[in-house]
């Protein structure tokens, strides 16, 4: 009887029902959207570096994991030294250059690269043919709408457009090693040393032995590389901003279900009474309002949930190199239970207002 009444209700006032449920929606999709853009970020940083080829990424003392490229700290002459130890395949080396967060520019040296990735796979055009040639990854021509044999503008300087690549290797923007390392004044210096090893087996053998060579500088696994950049990640207030926007879901949750619950008691004065003249107890119409409350929370979760999905091919149209978004199911139920305590306490006054009314006051309400 009470879903009865309650689907009845929702039916009554269609717009306030739709309203409400877009309302709530809207925290549910800064929730999810949210999460999934830090979820897309961190597994496309992983997805670049394995696609680099690299079991092991070498960094400068005191550097941190993050998004962005660090400072040019490694001397050039330590590739000698990485290739020369045992199980070391392959060795390269890699300037970034931060130009807008996230994105960095990387320098290789192509023929390294090539040898230690498998080779980038090309879309269009070709490998470096001159020292301003720049390859882009196809994420980020999509995005400034560039194709091979174009001219893009980076680092206050036009670049010419020589290929462009699947996305997923080591980066969206790739420059001749020398040229950035002149352009940055790091000449002899480098960002990031990358190693392939014969066996990947050995990986964790191999960076014990660095360690001791070289106690003052950061050797990750790719595995440690993916952990260390979620830590850092998480240092950077991302924890505490999800739980900002939590905290305004539940407000927002609060707010449009108590109006909106509020107002339909005052609609219904009359009902109510003859639901308390027919015996309906305070728990009975207690019931109901809260009823109400958790199908508009769950309406608005729905409708938070297809929003994120529109978030999310807004954005990877926008800015597909800049952001990745993943959908992030096992967050649906948090939202969902987010949600549902702010109805929840939203609905507490209203259907306890409306178990409050006399019977009789109510059947002579006009």
């Amino acid at each position: 009887m009470i879903a009865k009444l309650v689907l009845e209700n929702l039916k009554h006032k269609p717009m306030r029902s739709l309203l409400s449920f877009l309302l709530i929606g809207v925290p549910v999709t800064l929730i999810l959207t949210l999460v999934g853009l830090s979820h897309g970020m961190l597994a496309d940083a992983e997805r670049r570096a394995r696609g680099s080829g690299a079991d092991i990424i070498v960094r400068g003392s005191n550097t941190q994991a993050g998004l962005s490229g660090g400072s040019a700290t490694l001397p050039e002459k330590f590739l000698e030294f990485f290739a020369m130890q045992p199980h070391v395949k392959y060795v390269t080396g890699v300037v970034q250059h931060n130009i807008e967060l996230p994105l960095t520019i990387n320098g290789i040296d192509l023929e390294q690269f090539n040898q230690m990735s498998g080779g980038l796979q090309y879309l269009q055009g070709g490998p470096f043919r001159g020292p301003y040639d720049v390859i882009i990854d196809r994420y980020y021509a999509d995005q400034k709408k560039k194709h091979a044999g174009d001219t893009i503008e980076l680092i206050n300087r036009p670049w010419h457009v020589s290929g462009v690549v699947e996305g997923g290797q080591l980066a969206h923007i790739l420059v001749p090693l020398q040229t950035l390392q002149r352009l940055d004044s790091a000449t002899g210096r480098l960002t990031q040393i990358n190693l392939k090893l014969d066996n990947p087996a050995n990986t964790d053998l191999v960076i014990a032995a660095l360690k001791k060579q070289l106690p003052a500088y950061t050797i990750w696994s790719i595995r440690e590389m993916a952990t260390a950049l979620e830590e850092s990640v998480n240092q950077q207030g991302l924890n505490e901003f999800i739980g900002v926007i939590i905290g305004i879901g539940v407000v927002i949750g609060f707010a449009v279900v108590c109006l909106s619950m509020y107002m339909a008691v005052l609609q219904r004065t009359r009902e109510i009474g003859i639901l308390k003249s027919l015996g309906g107890s305070k728990i009975f119409i207690l019931q109901i309002v809260w009823a109400e409350a958790l199908l508009l929370g769950l309406g608005g979760t729905a409708f938070g949930i297809l929003m994120s999905y529109g978030a999310r091919w807004a954005i990877v149209t926008l800015k597909p190199a800049s952001f990745q978004v993943e959908i992030v199911y096992y967050w649906w139920p948090i939202a969902a239970a987010i949600t549902l305590v702010g109805a929840s306490l939203g609905a507490l006054y209203p259907g306890l207002s409306a178990a409050r009314h006399d019977p009789i006051e109510a059947l002579a309400y006009e």
